[in-house]
């Protein structure tokens, strides 16, 4: 009877310790999340240590996150843009992905609805290869007009309730406007600008990683 119990408790204490290294390795795999995004991610006139990408990926890294954040942003795209090249972005095999798209369909004036159908058709794609999505609001230039810009702003937040993603109203929140967190142009964040971005957005990222694996 004792011998059992020994064998059984070295069994039991076999299976934790295996519970245990399953545990530790899934705490070390490297996260990887990739942002697609205009030139707002790629980061237009900064060094590449001021990018969108690299201070948050430091940021994280700094407080224990195994990430690694990959930078798929191209200064001028539109929705249109980012949707063509989706396949393209995502064969470096992203564990999460956050979307910034839309700043430049706006300053062109492109019709919210078309807009909105690329976004989407991304949105649509994300979710049925089980990838989760933090998707970064954008809002209308005011020069457009009060009912370009009454459609375009509301596609964020009905395209993000439609898919239940992680959503972040605004990615230049606590930055627009702000002059001395921009360039010269009044439209990009300089590397304070975008410190700012990544400490105000970081707790969304928080909730993107935790999504990872549970879709």
């Amino acid at each position: 009877m004792q011998i059992k119990q020994i064998f059984r408790g070295l069994f039991l204490g076999g299976v934790a310790s295996l519970q245990l290294l399953i545990s530790l390795e899934c705490l070390a795999k490297e996260i990887k999340v990739l942002a697609l995004g205009d030139s707002l991610i790629a980061g237009y006139g900064l060094a590449e240590n001021q990018h969108f990408t690299t201070q948050l990926q430091k940021t994280l890294k700094n407080e224990g996150y195994n990430v690694s954040l990959i930078n798929a942003g191209v200064s001028g795209d539109t929705s249109a843009g980012g949707l063509t090249r989706l396949d393209w972005s995502l064969a470096s095999g992203p564990d999460a992905v956050i979307l910034e798209l839309g700043a430049n369909d706006g300053l062109r004036g492109i019709s919210p609805s078309t807009t909105k159908r690329n976004l989407e058709r991304i949105l649509d794609q994300l979710r049925v290869k089980e990838i989760p999505v933090l998707f970064a609001g954008m809002l209308a230039p005011p020069n457009l007009g009060r009912e370009y810009g009454s459609e375009f702003n509301k596609t964020y937040e009905e395209l993000a309730e439609n898919f239940d993603v992680v959503f972040y109203p605004f990615f230049l929140d606590g930055v627009a406007g702000v002059s001395d967190l921009n360039q010269l142009d009044g439209i990009h964040p300089t590397g304070e600008g975008v410190a700012e971005i990544v400490r105000r957005i970081k707790p969304y990222v928080k909730e993107l990683i935790s999504r990872i694996g549970n879709l």
